[in-house]
């Protein structure tokens, strides 16, 4: 079963910045939507960060102007670069397929500390 393996979590301060990255096997990227989802502590998960087929993007009100989702040219990683991070943006991220077709992975925390 095809499953996303996510990395670059970690503890930053108010401010700081982090770059996620996803990797999956098989064709994933290349034939899906995609999507940065996010579960923060005692909240239900959401799509934060969408990229369609055709490189279009698309944010959560609450991340725009901060985060960016990208592929790379091979279509085999997902990234979310995430600049000025706040405390609220504390949570696990995941990335799938949009809507979702993938099991979900382990996820990558981040922490943001104020």
């Amino acid at each position: 079963q095809v499953q996303a393996v996510e990395s670059g979590g970690g503890l930053v301060q108010a401010g700081g910045s982090l770059r996620l990255a996803c990797a999956s096997s098989g064709r994933t990227y290349s034939i899906n939507a995609m999507g940065w989802y996010r579960q923060a502590p005692g909240k239900q998960r959401e799509l934060v960060a969408h990229i369609s087929k055709g490189g279009d993007t698309t944010y959560a009100d609450s991340v725009k102007g901060r985060f960016a989702i990208s592929r790379d040219a091979a279509k085999t990683t997902l990234y979310l670069e995430m600049v000025n991070l706040k405390p609220e943006d504390t949570g696990v991220y995941y990335c799938n397929t949009e809507p979702v077709l993938m099991s979900w992975g382990q996820g990558a925390q981040v922490t943001v500390s104020s």
